[in-house]
């Protein structure tokens, strides 16, 4: 499968080496052509890694992963063009995150919106599922946890894709559970926000959460 992955940060680079990982061709995107994040990610990451613009990225892959900064997906959907993710499963894993004067990070998008749901509207013949957004970009791929595999949570409104993303979530090493439509990304992104406070609290980067029964 072809996977274009829009994004050149830590989270773009975990979840696109670990597709290569799996036998899929990557095409990374960033604004510019030449980006030297990409361009280094691609020498590192081996052949079936490459690199373009976000249109590039958008155009080359059967599925789309989008890994930007959270408040600046809008605009790098506007760049790639919304046309190109028309009928393509779209992973969502950015955090609508921001902090203001040096506080604590916050969610730019209260409890009536999300970034899921914005980028749903926004790529409106495309089919948006949130997923890996709760987790650390280091734990990402095929994470090394006592007992069973962790659970990673993702949502969207068309069920196809979400079964098409729980069986990738399996093979990046983790138990999917769809826990709804895509307005559940509120929520998805609200646990992400605590997650990266308990980070910040204990110090302790490979945080995931687990669901147990008692």
């Amino acid at each position: 499968m072809r996977v274009g992955v829009l994004g050149t940060g830590q989270v773009g680079a975990a979840l696109g080496a670990g597709f290569v990982q799996l036998g899929h061709e990557v095409r990374m995107g960033a604004r510019e052509p030449r980006n030297e994040r990409a361009a280094e990610w691609a020498r590192h990451t081996g052949h079936l890694a490459t690199y373009g613009t976000f249109a590039d990225s958008a155009a080359f892959g059967q599925l789309i992963v989008i890994a930007t900064r959270g408040v600046a997906v809008e605009q790098a959907l506007h760049s790639a063009g919304p046309e190109r993710f028309v009928g393509k499963t779209v992973i969502d894993a950015t955090n609508p995150l921001v902090s203001v004067g040096g506080g604590p990070p916050t969610l730019a998008f209260g409890e009536s919106d999300s970034a899921g749901e914005r980028v749903q509207r926004l790529l409106e013949g495309a089919h948006v599922v949130k997923a890996f957004n709760t987790a650390p970009s280091l734990r990402m791929y095929r994470p090394r946890v006592s007992g069973s595999p962790p659970e990673m949570l993702l949502c969207g409104d068309f069920p196809d894709s979400n079964r098409v993303v729980s069986d990738l979530l399996e093979q990046f090493g983790w138990r999917a559970v769809d826990v709804g439509g895509i307005r559940c990304s509120r929520y998805l992104e609200s646990l992400a926000l605590l997650r990266i406070l308990c980070v910040q609290k204990t110090g302790r980067l490979d945080l995931v959460f687990r669901l147990v029964s008692v």
